[in-house]
């Protein structure tokens, strides 16, 4: 048995035969929403909405939540999920702009964040590994010690560049733009570019989902599953520091410990939601850019037609993230049943009933077909 064994989908991606305008709304349903959200507030404040100057906004403000967004998705990916990176954009936005009030150069507090934030993924890899400890509860974990970390640096208190000693080349990571596109949003646009193509065009990215889809058939087909759940937990590691240097950036020489948290919960919901769309059933890079796309659309709509309501946010992200894990769950469930309905049709009769083996099929091929391909099981089933 080799690498080279085909690895089938489980994507929930619409089979050979549906209706075209099925396909169309199963896989392109939340850009189709997309377009009539911008359609709606536009409309609605056409003196507001739909102007340049509310796109700079945007672009430059959710950045930051599209990093973090898709460090959240390249672990679940692998079945895994990451609570942590909302603690550590905190952590690593203070430590961006302390260490060079202590006098470091901006290049190498730079280069030690990344550094930190692969720490930090190695750890929660170590937990989840070696350990054996659930991701869940391993990165929520070890989000609350960084939370720990944070304030202690801190001591709850804003930390401010009253001296200038910051360089105002990192400051100018968040001020860059190429015409009316802000830098940040196109550092952001770059990742998920980088992001779309490992996982769609490289090996690396076909074992993940594999991974992320079974991972007892995927040692089966000889990946190293260890090593790429440790590689995910890794990588979120570093978006998340890249979303601290953005963020840090951006403050313009003010940080506090509290700042970070609270993009955990939106980078969930447009991860969740976006593996509903695009590549429906699988997380992918352009349904997560399309998931914040939608949040950030529908909450700056909604606070321009009611302005003041400053629990809008909030509510607009706890419903998109229950929305949007309903929808992943019920497919799941729909893709699962249809599985099981395909099996039983494609299942040979039992010798002793007198049928054979489906012609120009080997027993050995079938049997080693059905133990390579990683078809997710519902949990508590047994083979």
């Amino acid at each position: 048995m080799t690498l080279h064994t085909s690895v089938k989908s489980t994507a929930l991606e619409p089979r050979a035969g549906t209706a075209l305008s099925r396909r169309v709304l199963t896989v392109y349903g939340m850009v189709v929403l997309t377009v009539a959200l911008a359609i709606f507030f536009s409309v609605l404040r056409p003196d507001t909405f739909p102007t340049l100057l509310n796109f700079r906004l945007l672009a430059a403000g959710k950045a930051v939540l599209l990093v973090l967004a898709l460090a959240v998705s390249v672990p679940m990916v692998a079945g895994k999920i990451d609570l942590s990176v909302g603690y550590a954009v905190g952590l690593w936005q203070v430590m961006a702009l302390s260490w060079q009030i202590q006098g470091l150069d901006y290049r190498l507090t730079i280069v030690l964040v990344l550094l930190g934030g692969a720490v930090v993924g190695a750890v929660n890899a170590l937990l989840v590994e070696l350990a054996q400890v659930d991701a869940f509860i391993a990165t929520l974990a070890t989000g609350q010690v960084i939370n720990a970390i944070t304030y202690w640096h801190t001591g709850g208190r804003q930390i401010t560049d009253t001296d200038g000693k910051r360089a105002q080349a990192f400051d100018a990571l968040a001020t860059w733009s190429v015409g009316p596109v802000p830098g940040p949003f196109i550092i952001a646009l770059a990742l998920a570019v980088a992001l779309w193509v490992v996982l769609e065009f490289s090996p690396i990215g076909r074992y993940l989902y594999a991974v992320g889809a079974n991972p007892k058939a995927a040692e089966l087909i000889g990946v190293r599953r260890r090593s790429y759940v440790v590689g995910a937990m890794v990588t979120s590691g570093v978006l998340a520091a890249v979303a601290g240097i953005l963020l840090s950036a951006r403050q313009g020489g003010v940080v506090q410990a509290n700042i970070g948290p609270e993009f955990l919960l939106p980078a969930l919901a447009a991860a969740f939601l976006g593996s509903t769309t695009i590549r429906p059933g699988r997380v992918n890079a352009w349904g997560t850019v399309l998931g914040v796309v939608i949040t950030t659309l529908g909450i700056s709509g909604l606070q321009q037609l009611l302005p003041g309501r400053f629990y809008l946010e909030p509510l607009f992200n706890g419903l998109t993230l229950v929305a949007a894990i309903t929808i992943a769950s019920l497919a799941s469930r729909r893709r699962l049943a249809s599985a099981e309905r395909h099996q039983a049709t494609d299942t040979p009769a039992p010798a002793g009933d007198g049928a054979a083996p489906a012609p120009g099929r080997a027993t050995d091929d079938a049997a080693a077909d059905e133990a390579t391909a990683p078809v997710q099981q519902p949990e508590g089933s047994t083979t």
